[in-house]
């Protein structure tokens, strides 16, 4: 890995082998930026245009060895054209207001955290009861994170958190409410993320990881164009899911 000439050295670690969070037959390895050291906005960019994804306050991509299924994608912005799909869940949320928040806790959202957890991943390891595990999930005292809401009237329907990076923005999670499917949150939430991403003049949306066998993560590839990262660069992909594993 190439050190980024204008940032302090940064020390990495691997974890060792543990069972694959997403494919039930692997066992798998982690590689962290060293925790000891407190991050910038201009080191976690670096990071992030690497192939590195943000849990709380761990920086961390995949590092399997033989297995390369978790492959790291991105939106171009400036390319990006809304198929029929975004243009109807556009429509369909046009009720919607988008308010943006401090990331700080607030008890509301954490409510609908939980029913979201219990409904969508009822199996989940995280920790969907604790306040503190909540906000250290979701945000790193280093990191430019904000915390977007989304309503209807007053009823708080959807929360994304995004991370504000050099060169884009990282979608770091979104969770809504369960009841309203139709409305295509999730979705949503990413297409408003590229659409501030262009107004701010920044080129890319990070998704984090994307795995051709788990279909909870398929949404991805219909945000055309989608770059992945393999062997150190970033490769644009011709059509939805084209070269991928």
């Amino acid at each position: 890995m190439n050190e980024p000439p204008t940032l302090p050295r940064i020390g990495f670690f691997t974890s060792p082998p543990h069972e694959c969070g997403y494919l039930a037959d692997r066992t798998a390895v982690t590689m962290f930026a060293d925790p000891r050291i407190r991050l910038s906005t201009e080191t976690y960019s670096w990071l992030s245009a690497h192939g590195f994804r943000r849990s709380g306050t761990h920086v961390y991509r995949p590092h399997c060895g033989s297995c390369n299924a978790c492959v790291a994608v991105r939106i171009a912005v400036d390319d990006f054209q809304p198929r029929r799909r975004h243009r109807r869940t556009l429509a369909r949320n046009a009720d919607l207001t988008v308010r943006e928040r401090p990331a700080r806790f607030d008890g509301e959202h954490f409510a609908l955290y939980e029913r979201y957890l219990r409904a969508r991943h009822p199996d989940s390891q995280m920790d969907s009861t604790n306040p503190s595990a909540y906000m250290s999930f979701l945000t790193a005292g280093w990191c430019d994170t904000r915390f977007y809401e989304f309503r209807h009237r007053d009823e708080l329907l959807a929360v994304a958190v995004v991370d504000l990076l050099e060169d884009g923005l990282s979608a770091v999670y979104t969770f809504f409410a369960p009841e309203q499917s139709a409305r295509s949150l999730g979705r949503y939430a990413i297409l408003q993320q590229i659409e501030w991403a262009r107004a701010a003049g920044l080129p890319w949306v990070y998704l984090g990881y994307w795995i051709a066998e788990c279909a909870k993560m398929s949404y991805k590839t219909e945000f055309e164009p989608l770059e992945r990262f393999r062997d150190g660069a970033w490769v644009r992909d011709s059509g939805p899911g084209a070269g991928m594993p």
